[in-house]
């Protein structure tokens, strides 16, 4: 059976569950994958060279206009010949699927990535209009399923399967012994954008600071130039210079996660957070901000805390809490792991999604 995965080349959460995907159906007897990216300023080329020396199909479409992206991915298509597309993200999903069902591929599949995403009428008409020759709506968690049967997609066609990480990537040998092995640090990785509330957290750190309690904060990941000016603004005029590491992209993230005792993801919106996963099977005592998708894998108390969305005090109240009950910590970083690795898979995600592929191509 001939897969083809069309995405974002941003490299962003979605372009890495396309990868995920791909690559275990790449080790899937009985299945040939291609994986193709619309190609964006952050795209990597070095990154891609990685996945094809890995031995996958990459292919980079021009992200000129929208017509022009489409007549290319049909080029691929055509040569490629693919029983099943998966068209993941807004608005990938739209341009992915109109290209599969003018080359008449048999099995065609929308994946939404956000609960927030920038519909406009004129793009919700241009997504509904593909829904006839949509097999099945999926959405990245229970949030997202139920953002698009809001938005009008049919309920019968949407679904749920949850995002998935590789956990090969945070073997028990990285684990330290003891919580008391694992720097008394906060640490967030995600790329700047507006969806992400390093605000937030950049002002519990001060709130922390006139407490008394002085964590390093380290924050890596890329995104827009702009917002992290404004973030690196924020913490000077707090005075945190001293604190907060701007870390960039960074290679050894489950290395390094594994040395830190507290995860954060300070967010607006979510779909279904892999960086909060990679924190949980990272063994980190996680805290999340309270929006859908995130707060579908964070049981307050049991293996992690929630708050309040944009809300400074609160997130500082519950980042001392960890800070001065190192006991209580290890407990929910304990919790968080099992729960990542009993849930989160990339093989578990590829096999929910084999389901929904025909038995004989």
């Amino acid at each position: 059976m001939r897969i083809l995965h069309f995405v974002t080349g941003g490299f962003s959460g979605a372009t890495q569950v396309a990868i995920d995907l791909s690559l275990a159906a790449l080790h899937t007897p009985g299945y040939e994958v291609m994986l193709v990216l619309r190609r964006k300023p952050s795209t990597d080329d070095a990154r891609v060279e990685k996945l094809r020396q890995q031995g996958l199909q990459v292919h980079v479409v021009s992200n000129w206009m929208h017509a022009i992206t489409v007549w290319e991915l049909r080029k691929v298509i055509r040569g490629f010949k693919p029983d099943a597309v998966f068209a993941h993200g807004f608005s990938d999903h739209i341009w992915g699927r109109r290209a599969a069902a003018a080359e008449q591929v048999p099995h065609i599949f929308h994946v939404e990535h956000n609960s927030r995403e920038r519909y406009t009428p004129r793009r919700l008409r241009q997504a509904l209009a593909l829904e006839p020759l949509t097999q099945a709506h999926i959405g990245v968690s229970e949030g997202v399923k139920t953002s698009l049967i809001e938005r009008g997609f049919p309920p019968e066609k949407c679904l749920a399967i949850c995002n998935g990480i590789d956990l090969e990537r945070f073997p028990q040998s990285t684990q330290p012994l003891r919580w008391q092995e694992r720097e008394p640090a906060i640490y967030m990785a995600s790329r700047f954008a507006r969806q992400k509330d390093h605000a937030s957290l950049i002002k519990a750190l001060g709130i922390l600071r006139r407490q008394g309690c002085t964590p390093t904060l380290y924050l890596a990941g890329g995104g827009k130039s702009a917002l992290k000016a404004k973030a690196e603004q924020l913490v000077s005029e707090l005075g945190l210079t001293q604190q907060v590491r701007f870390l960039g992209n960074v290679s050894d993230l489950p290395l390094r996660l594994s040395q830190t005792q507290i995860f954060v993801l300070a967010t607006h919106w979510e779909g279904m957070p892999l960086a909060l996963v990679e924190g949980m099977a990272a063994g980190c005592a996680c805290v999340v901000s309270d929006v859908i998708g995130a707060r579908e894998v964070i049981t307050p108390e049991v293996n992690g805390l929630r708050v309040p969305e944009s809300d400074p005090e609160a997130l500082a109240q519950a980042l001392k809490k960890l800070l001065d009950n190192p006991e209580l910590a290890q407990n929910l970083g304990l919790a968080a792991r099992d729960h990542a690795l009993n849930h989160y898979g990339r093989e578990h995600m590829w096999q929910q999604y084999q389901k929904l592929l025909p038995v004989n191509a």
